[in-house]
């Protein structure tokens, strides 16, 4: 986590001074630089691993927008959750339309697929609807307690930071995304420790095969 964090703030200070230290220009005011700097900073948000959920914003004159929640700060982005969601994907090599593809040649998931924004840092995510809707969340797997039903079809997550939201997705509907994304965080993983295994298993032949080489060149 630390490292997203500490990349974004080295380059971007870097910019700012960059800005009002040097004598180039685009005949762009000082405090323009550093307003869009700071615009930057809000628009391109990186998913950490301390993120808990992406939720639509609509109390901003109907800009879209996100609100994002993370274990111990929230704040809003202006970007929609699923651009949110594909600028991180971007981030790690791919793309979000790259991440749903691979869901599906692993899992077979095809509808609301769960995606893995970054397997080696456990980033899995899921949308509460198609992530064509604009009243589509997404929601970090690791980051979930417990789920309760509630009234008006509604349901409620509570995350293990204590932190509660209530969805206006259905409570069966819920329970099956967590579980999808569950079983496709397990296929992955499990894809990964077999490959991981299997290059172990070559260096330590290899090295077997070197050390004879050495043995018998004596």
């Amino acid at each position: 986590m630390s490292n997203f964090y500490h990349f974004s703030f080295f380059y971007f200070n870097f910019l700012l001074n960059y800005c009002l230290t040097s004598n180039f220009s685009f005949n762009i005011r000082k405090d323009d630089y550093i307003r869009m700097l700071n615009e930057y900073l809000i628009t391109h948000h990186e998913i950490t691993p301390l993120t808990m959920a992406i939720l639509p914003n609509y109390k901003e004159n109907n800009v879209k927008s996100s609100h994002v929640l993370e274990e111990s700060r929230e704040y809003i982005v202006h970007s929609t959750p699923t651009k949110v969601i594909d600028n991180a994907c971007k981030f790690f090599g791919s793309s979000l339309k790259g991440r749903i593809e691979g869901t599906r040649d692993i899992s077979g998931i095809t509808h609301k697929s769960p995606i893995a924004v970054d397997p080696s840092s456990g980033m899995y995510f899921f949308p509460t609807a198609s992530p064509m809707n604009e009243s589509c969340s997404w929601i970090a797997h690791s980051h979930i307690d417990q789920i309760f039903p509630k009234e008006n079809n509604q349901t409620e997550i509570l995350f293990k930071n204590g932190k509660r939201i209530l969805f206006d997705v259905s409570y069966g509907s819920m329970v099956n995304q967590v579980h999808r994304t569950a079983q496709f965080r397990y296929s992955l993983e499990d894809r990964i420790k077999i490959i991981r295994s299997n290059l172990l298993n070559n260096y330590q032949h290899q090295s077997q095969i070197n050390d004879v080489q050495m043995y018998d060149n004596k």
